[in-house]
């Protein structure tokens, strides 16, 4: 079982490079970068810890299908395996990103300032770190508060929320690579801009409560050190993704960040560990490490199959939009239903993949923001997010307590979420 769980990581790897490939050369490649994928979903399920929902969604998949098949409603096949190749291949380039050490130079924790100035540097070196890194960020430093001492309430919200908002507009996370995947024609610039500013209210807002709340203790608060070393990896990266799109605007910033993550990532390592080491590294880490995203890959290509399944039955049935415009007020109505699902456990991805066909009758800028929006939120306050279980398993921590501690910043970002559509709405002419 060991070799075929290896095998699945060079399937895996194999699949992005003729992601990549079918991008630029020929397009047929998509397919077979598809099947590989499949293969390794196939190869890693029984080592899943969790396979109810994808149980769940690859039942009702074929249960849609054969609905379809019978009343002979179209089923795009290649939509079925390959919907969800270009995030999937963000997914994995991305996390090739970990094997540059970024926090080897910040300073001894002994140097570590109390109280605000600590909570600022900490809150950002997280929010610096994870928008490109993503996940591996959050646990690096979580781990490095945790050797002192249990997380404190404090500490629970700045982890939670300082990772959550770059989920509003990081092209390095998967959120927005969904939101491209599924809304192919937003803005880019807009899209992001529109996330910073509110990434920006999010830390304001938490800043705010976390100052007027005396039992968390504020000036008690020790965290982690922020290091200028930190910026070299994201500005490096920014810089090539943006200059590069600059002169090639036809290829899609996914395509680009996946490409100059592994050119950024083994460059790196060559430079810094000599050609054979950077190879064995390289090699371990598809071996090893890309086999352990198999809850992430078997959700994306599960929910991706699920959403094409639903959409052939709908589109069979010639159901539209109960509405005929798209502005501030329906985009508003839309968050509050990705929210409310969320906190049942029904991930933004599945939902999104079911009216994802729909999604060319909007404004393609004003649904990726909302989605973004949603997929923030849940990330930080939902029980069933898998930030929030992570934490509460690795670090001892009662789930309702971080449920507890976020729940009410949840309506206040929804709030400010809605005055946000709002403006956009209008700037949009919508």
């Amino acid at each position: 079982m060991e070799k075929l769980i290896k095998l699945s990581g060079v399937f895996i790897f194999l699949s992005v490079i003729l992601t990549l490939y079918s991008y630029f050369i020929e397009s047929r490649y998509l397919m077979y970068a598809g099947i590989l994928l499949w293969l390794s979903f196939f190869i890693l399920f029984s080592t899943l810890k969790k396979k109810r929902l994808i149980i769940i969604l690859f039942v009702l998949s074929i249960l849609s299908f054969f609905i379809s098949y019978i009343n002979d409603y179209p089923i795009d096949i290649i939509k079925v395996i390959t919907i969800n190749q270009n995030l999937i291949t963000l997914l994995v380039t991305v996390s090739f990103l970990r094997l540059i050490n970024i926090t080897s130079n910040v300073e001894d924790n002994n140097s570590v300032p109390k109280g605000r100035k600590s909570f600022f540097t900490t809150y950002f070196s997280l929010y610096i770190f994870s928008s490109v890194i993503n996940f591996s960020s959050l646990v690096l430093i979580a781990d490095k508060l945790y050797k002192r001492s249990a997380l404190s309430s404090i500490q629970i919200i700045l982890l939670t929320r300082s990772f959550a908002s770059n989920v509003y507009w990081s092209p390095f996370f998967a959120s927005f690579a969904v939101a491209v995947t599924y809304a192919p024609n937003l803005n880019t610039s807009i899209v992001i801009l529109n996330g910073i500013i509110l990434s920006f209210a999010v830390y304001l807002l938490t800043y705010f409560e976390v100052t007027r709340d005396k039992s968390l203790n504020i000036n008690e608060f020790e965290g982690y050190p922020f290091s200028l070393n930190s910026l070299i990896l994201p500005s490096v990266l920014a810089l090539l993704v943006l200059s590069t799109n600059y002169f090639y605007k036809d290829i899609k910033v996914i395509i680009l960040i996946s490409i100059f993550s592994l050119i950024l990532s083994f460059g790196s390592t060559l430079f810094i560990d000599g050609f054979f080491k950077s190879i064995d590294k390289f090699k371990s880490f598809i071996l090893k490490d890309l086999p352990n995203m198999k809850s992430e890959l078997s959700l994306f290509i599960v929910a991706g199959m699920f959403g094409v399944s639903i959409s052939s039955i709908l589109l069979g049935l010639n159901i539209t939009l109960p509405t005929h415009s798209f502005d501030w007020i329906s985009a508003s109505i839309l968050l509050l239903v990705f929210i409310l699902l969320g906190f049942i456990g029904i991930h933004p991805v599945i939902t999104v993949a079911i009216i994802g066909n729909y999604i060319v009758q909007v404004d393609n800028t004003l649904f990726a923001v909302t989605f973004l929006m949603a997929w923030a939120t849940n990330v930080s306050t939902s029980p069933f997010s898998g930030l929030n279980l992570t934490m509460a398993s690795k670090y001892n921590l009662n789930a309702s307590k971080v449920f507890n501690l976020n729940i009410k910043y949840s309506l206040k970002i929804y709030l400010m979420s809605i005055l946000s559509l709002y403006i956009l709405s209008k700037y949009l002419n919508l």
